[in-house]
């Protein structure tokens, strides 16, 4: 809550980080996905994915009330590499991503990969780290790590400035 009493809005990663993350109350519950969207999800190749993938994904979107209208095949393609890796990895908004990175031993050549690859290299290293930092029960920070994914061959200026502050992150924590 700010000082007026309003709260503050909700960034659209965090809302469907919360949507995908957010477990049906009951049976039918139309504010939450199921088990089996949130499995879609989980399965989603964000390349070709499949009629009831694509139909999870939309769900996710709508429930997170962000607006798909005018979405090109690409946009689409990064919010379902952003929704899969959050169903796989989950969501952890209470430490910079770089640091979560080194909590998850992630090798210092695979950050440089994945901080510098670009087009389908970029979106092939996602996957990858995410698979690593699962293994290790670390969730990543999806407000930075969706920026980037956003950014990533879209806004160059932003990425780079995102991928600057997950380094400078990442090797502040390995200094530790």
């Amino acid at each position: 809550m700010t000082e007026s009493g309003h709260s503050l809005p909700v960034p659209p990663l965090a809302r469907l980080a919360g949507v995908i993350g957010r477990r049906e109350r009951f049976r039918g519950d139309s504010a939450a996905l199921d088990a089996g969207e949130r499995a879609a999800l989980a399965r989603l190749d964000p390349e070709s994915p499949r009629p009831h993938q694509v139909g999870a994904l939309a769900r996710a979107l709508v429930l997170s009330d962000i607006a798909t209208d005018e979405w090109q095949p690409e946009t689409w393609q990064r919010w379902a590499l952003i929704a899969n890796g959050i169903a796989l990895a989950g969501h952890d908004p209470n430490q910079r991503l770089g640091a979560q990175l080194a909590r998850a031993d992630v090798s210092e050549s695979r950050v440089t990969r994945l901080l510098t690859a670009r087009g389908d290299a970029f979106r092939q290293q996602i996957p990858r780290v995410l698979r690593l930092m699962a293994s290790r029960s670390v969730a990543p920070n999806w407000q930075e790590l969706g920026a980037l994914i956003l950014a990533t061959d879209h806004d160059e200026e932003r990425a780079e400035t995102q991928r600057l502050r997950i380094a400078g992150h990442y090797y502040t924590a390995v200094a530790r």
